[in-house]
């Protein structure tokens, strides 16, 4: 069988586990798309079923490991927050706390909460229960192998004041934590769930939020069904709609195969996708669906470079990797206008951002001129030689980053051009867990970040974050610390600026382009909403009768 027809007929196969699925919950094309009470002049309508398919299955769900973007479209609608951010100003309102004071060195947050909020399990979402979480994002626990929120910086203790006021104290100021108490990581979960080990707090099952609708049932890895919440009457007080969601249920199907997704959408088996390829951005505009490419507002999607590797240990090289580099080619050939080129490490969108496209120009020659220098010749293969070593860099093709894989391989072949060869290994590799956090053997990491806050940039690079270049960086990591406490805003604002310098200048980073989330939805799909890093929320979303 030829190549192609291997592609179709698995793609056949992969649409009908998916029609399987569908039908066998009782949500066929012809049910599952179109249920519910039909609009009345273009009025929102409740009733029905958002079939939602997911590219990856969801992972850990403890909140404060869950950012990856599979388990977001669980959690935003099982979960609420202390405070929504706008993600069109990014301003913070209301939600759970209705008001709150900061010091003003913001060493000490006071919140007042809403009355009468409950989780699912009826007990009372109050100031003991929001103690309770953030003890743990702040703090973490030993005994119940529970890390620390990267979102939480200088955390010392909560203070109950009375059944609706928390005030929350902080070591040394902390200006993000206010953005950090509207992140996917502060989702507010029930005194029995934040008091479950790391490992129960992972599943799914365990988790009980306030949220707009809960667990209805869970095929583990391929599909979630979400049930409304009748009596949800909490929504941000800036959200137009009020009370129960709209929809009755939302089926979230594991499907990741591209084409699947892909079809399943244009053909009415599905009603809201995520994770369109580039690829597929007409086939979905040109069927007559909408299309959602949204920013994420963070690190930009880019090759991060370990010093720790005994080859990138020399900023020479590291420097010509980054000139060797043509991202430009990269989007031109691979994306669309909804990627847009990077010109720093953080999205143009991103607080604190600097251009610094000048330091990030495509430069082969100068990267030939600095492996030279560094003591590179190139062997009779074309690759770079020393010591009798090979110029050989390893890296991982990250599943979360879309079209990862053709991405490293254009870079590869950019790289040839200077004599450094990437040597690129499948994301599902039995080692990945192991050597991606040696620097020895994964020189490179293909990754990015979202969060709507300076303090992105400290998520990313700190040693005692997810420290994405392995560092052992003492000026960067004190860097860092000094932009996550630095309550001016102006101050903090050029911190990251210093920040974002450094890591190009010490060629740390790579970056290719601004990420965004890109969902297709049917034109009987309403009201889709998105947090400020692009997670979809769900609660205003409602469908009118498919033509």
């Amino acid at each position: 069988m030829s190549p192609s027809r291997l592609r179709f007929a698995a793609a056949s196969a992969a649409m009908l586990a998916v029609a399987g699925l569908l039908g066998a919950c009782g949500t066929g094309p012809a049910e599952g798309s179109s249920n519910g009470p039909a609009a009345a002049d273009g009025k929102p309508v409740y009733g029905g079923t958002l079939t939602y398919l997911e590219h990856q299955p969801p992972t850990c769900l403890y909140l404060p490991a869950a950012g990856f973007y599979p388990n977001g479209g669980i959690l935003n609608q099982i979960t609420d927050k202390l405070t929504w951010q706008n993600p069109k100003t990014l301003e913070i309102e209301p939600w759970i706390a209705a008001k709150w004071e900061i010091n003003e060195d913001a060493t000490e947050y006071t919140f007042h909460l809403r009355d009468g909020v409950t989780f699912s399990d009826g007990t009372p979402l109050d100031a003991e229960a929001v103690a309770a979480n953030f003890d743990v994002y702040g703090l973490g626990d030993e005994k119940l192998k529970l890390p620390v929120a990267e979102f939480v910086n200088n955390y010392e203790r909560s203070e109950v004041v009375d059944r609706l006021t928390v005030k929350f104290h902080f070591t040394k100021p902390s200006p993000g934590f206010l953005q950090g108490t509207s992140v996917i990581g502060a989702g507010l979960v029930s005194k029995k769930t934040i008091a479950l080990p790391y490992e129960e707090q992972c599943q799914l099952k365990n988790i009980i939020g306030s949220g707009p609708f809960t667990v209805k049932n869970q095929i583990v890895d391929k599909q979630v069904d979400l049930a409304v919440r009748k009596d949800y009457d909490w929504a941000p007080p800036s959200s137009p709609h009020q009370g129960r969601a709209y929809l009755d249920e939302i089926k979230i199907i594991v499907t990741p195969e591209d084409n699947v997704r892909v079809g399943a959408l244009t053909s009415g088996q599905a009603d809201f996708v995520r994770y369109v390829q580039a690829y597929d951005e007409e086939t979905v505009k040109s069927a007559g669906f909408t299309l959602y490419a949204e920013p994420t507002r963070g690190v930009n999607n880019g090759l991060y470079l370990r010093p720790g590797n005994s080859f990138l240990k020399d900023r020479d090289v590291r420097k010509a990797l980054q000139a060797g580099t043509d991202a430009k080619e990269v989007v031109e050939t691979l994306f669309t206008p909804s990627y847009p080129v990077a010109t720093s490490v953080l999205s143009h969108l991103a607080q604190g951002y600097v251009d610094l496209s000048k330091e990030l120009a495509y430069d082969p020659g100068r990267a030939n001129a600095l492996l030279d220098k560094a003591g590179w010749t190139r062997g009779t293969d074309g690759v770079r030689e020393k010591d009798g070593r090979k110029l050989q860099l390893g890296v991982f093709v990250s599943g979360p980053q879309p079209l990862s894989k053709q991405t490293l391989e254009l870079i590869g072949q950019q790289w040839s051009e200077i004599g450094v060869k990437l040597e690129i290994r499948p994301a599902d590799a039995g080692t990945q867990a192991v050597d991606i956090k040696d620097a020895e053997k994964t020189a490179v990491s293909h990754s990015m970040v979202g969060r709507a806050d300076q303090d992105v940039i400290k998520s990313h690079f700190h040693s005692q974050n997810r420290d994405v270049i392995l560092s052992d960086d003492k000026e960067l990591d004190r860097l860092l610390e000094e932009e996550s406490a630095e309550p001016d805003t102006a101050k903090r604002n050029a911190k990251v600026a210093e920040i974002q310098r450094y890591v190009i200048d010490q060629g740390y980073a790579i970056p290719l382009f601004e990420e965004p989330q890109v969902y297709g939805g049917a034109p009987y799909v309403h009201g889709v909403a998105f947090e400020a890093v692009a997670r979809p929320w769900f609660y205003s979303v409602w469908k009118s009768a498919r033509n």
